[in-house]
């Protein structure tokens, strides 16, 4: 196939993503849920959206018109998947097809459903792709590897393919940097980078950075929008873990009933808690991002990732900022 046909067959699963019938989407989250208790209706269908938000017919054109596709040697690139989030290694699959390659998967155990589900449809889609796709239960005799997981599993991931070209990544986190004069707006979608996916996510906001005499309990009102994610069972055991923590050890913290503020120079928080740091001058600031480098996925704010949007990357979003594209089509 050549890409005009990719990106045709890529463009009809947005179409058939944005025209699911409602019962359908609510009976893939039910299975999903059923494999994962994380994957709630909410989180399924803002996934799909999420994927349909990329496979716009424009944005794939201009995502692959930066690459040399011609010089491209087909070999057989695994995809180890992560689970945190729904269809969470569905960029990995779309970059080795529309890149030529051959795609060995091995999904996440919290993830098969909805992988299987999305492989039926790309198939179902353009029959062709069956001879580039494989989901295996073992990552033997493949020529490269793109690998998701946490600190600890890169580390075997490192290891065990250590003679192969291979991305690997490990876990990360997003942040906000608050200036003090976000509107109600923003800082109202602030909260949906915080609690879509029940923060699940390395694309959601796990930290905000504020300025020194900005009250942040003023943003509070408006993330009770999003309150109802305390009245899932797994999140509600980590507000009440973390909670009684804090009581316990008399740990200084801000609680809004259904999220946990706690003021710390550490970066990646526990679900159900937000981590908060003031700042005095952005300069500063900067420098102290600078030591989490290798821990920020992203950041959003003004001048950076618009609020609220941490969770709609484009395609050219490449996780980690290592360019996946790039990377498959220089493998030889």
């Amino acid at each position: 196939m050549n890409n005009l046909e990719k990106i045709a067959a890529f463009h009809k699963l947005g179409q058939k993503i944005v025209d699911l019938p409602e019962d359908e989407i609510v009976k893939l989250a039910a299975a999903a849920k059923a494999q994962n208790g994380w994957f709630s209706y909410e989180s399924v269908k803002n996934a799909l959206e999420g994927i349909a938000f990329m496979l716009e017919k424009n944005k794939l054109e201009e995502w692959v018109s930066k690459y040399d596709f011609e010089s491209v040697s087909p070999k057989v690139v695994g995809i180890v998947m992560a689970g945190n989030i729904p269809f969470v290694g569905f960029h990995d699959l779309l970059s080795v097809l529309m890149s030529g390659h051959f795609a060995a998967i091995k999904p996440s155990s919290d993830d098969q459903f909805l992988m299987k589900t999305m492989v039926d449809w790309i198939i179902e889609i353009e029959p062709r792709f069956k001879r580039n796709i494989e989901i295996r239960e073992k990552l033997t005799n493949i020529d490269a590897v793109i690998a998701t997981g946490s600190d600890n599993t890169a580390r075997y991931f490192e290891y065990y393919f250590k003679d192969i070209p291979s991305i690997i990544r490990k876990n990360r986190t997003s942040i906000s940097i608050l200036t003090g004069k976000e509107t109600d707006k923003e800082l109202s979608a602030l909260g949906e980078d915080i609690f879509s996916y029940f923060g699940l996510g390395c694309r959601n906001v796990s930290k905000v950075f504020t300025p020194k005499g900005y009250d942040f309990r003023d943003a509070f009102p408006h993330f009770e929008a999003f309150k109802e994610v305390a009245n899932h069972n797994k999140y509600r055991n980590n507000y009440d873990y973390y909670k009684s923590i804090y009581l316990i050890n008399k740990t200084p913290h801000l609680d809004t009933g259904f999220v946990l503020i706690n003021s710390t120079d550490e970066l990646v928080s526990p679900i159900s808690v937000i981590f908060h740091q003031e700042y005095d001058e952005i300069e500063n600031l900067t420098s102290v991002l600078d030591g989490f480098k290798e821990k920020i996925q992203c950041i959003v704010g003004k001048d950076h990732i618009p609020f609220g949007k941490a969770q709609r990357p484009e395609l050219w979003d490449y996780a980690d900022d290592v360019d996946t594209l790039k990377f498959l089509t220089r493998l030889t």
